[in-house]
């Protein structure tokens, strides 16, 4: 059964802007307890920084994670976005053709207003599935 975006994503995604360090997103995402945080600028989106971009654009590469900022190391633009009036079908089209596991949610003009992921397609498509119980379960601190 197809839904809306705007039914599964989860809103008010943390975000940060391009200057924030990398130490301070990594932080972030430790209190927040997601693998991604928005980079955005004066309410624009700017880019996705995910745990991943830490590690291999900031970490492998033997960048400072106090001095280095999250606009330097995150998914540059242009950024592969949904619209909350968009269809779980084509955000896991989108998923699938760009090898991505989040999509951010924007409204007219850019705004972001949350993030759809891979579990949260999985959990409103396929709720018995391994991928929706594993989404569900409470975190692993």
């Amino acid at each position: 059964m197809t839904r809306r975006i705007r039914d599964v994503m989860s809103p008010a995604a943390a975000a940060v802007e391009p200057m924030t360090t990398v130490a301070r997103a990594a932080l972030l995402m430790r209190e927040e307890d997601v693998g991604d945080l928005l980079v955005t600028y004066d309410c624009d989106l700017f880019g996705v920084l995910t745990d991943r971009d830490i590690v291999l654009r900031a970490v492998a590469e033997g960048r400072d994670p106090g001095t280095t900022t999250v606009g330097v190391v995150c998914t540059p633009p242009p950024v592969v976005t949904l619209a909350p009036e968009d269809t779980t079908d084509h955000a896991a089209d989108l998923m699938r053709r760009h090898a991505v596991r989040r999509l951010p949610v924007v409204e007219r003009g850019g705004v972001p207003v949350g993030v759809v992921s891979l579990g949260d397609l999985a959990v409103a498509e396929d709720p018995g599935s391994a991928l929706a119980d594993i989404s569900r379960a409470a975190p692993d601190h």
